[in-house]
């Protein structure tokens, strides 16, 4: 199940960023770093594969900015949910960012050859994590634009 988690503004201005994580943890200091970021924009929390295919079936397209997926979700990879993602054209616009602890060249050629935008390796520190995340919110967020209608081929 989502749980939404807003940051410190209460209406967001932004479209959600959408993390699955596997770890509660990991989780809760993303929240934390984005609410210090002063950046608002929702953030929706799945921690597993299956759940998070269910629930951006169920939402409408444009209500996600940006997916932050870690490499590894407990015994899976994440190119299990790159693959079932990318196969839905209706999601073609939405980027996914790979956002994990893994800085393995194998790890990282294999989220771009199934569909992954980006590869980001976690920052060690919290003090690192904030700035991370405020590049992300700039990049994804406030300066790439989605294809308004993602389902059409060109």
């Amino acid at each position: 199940m989502a749980r939404i988690l807003l940051t410190s503004h209460s209406m967001p201005d932004h479209p959600a960023i959408l993390l699955i994580e596997d770890s509660l943890g990991e989780c809760e200091l993303f929240r934390i770093a984005l609410a210090s970021t002063g950046i608002a924009t929702a953030l929706l929390t799945l921690h597993d594969r299956e759940a998070a295919l269910k629930f951006l079936k169920s939402m409408p397209k444009n209500e996600i900015a940006v997916i932050l997926l870690d490499w590894r979700l407990g015994n899976q990879s994440g190119v299990l949910f790159l693959k079932a993602f990318r196969a839905e054209h209706r999601f073609a616009g939405i980027p996914v960012i790979i956002f994990t602890t893994s800085d393995e060249q194998s790890d990282v050629a294999a989220a771009y050859a199934n569909g992954a935008n980006g590869y980001i390796v976690k920052p060690e520190t919290f003090e690192q994590l904030v700035p991370c995340i405020a590049d992300i919110c700039h990049f994804w967020i406030d300066r790439n634009r989605l294809p308004h209608m993602a389902n059409v081929a060109s």
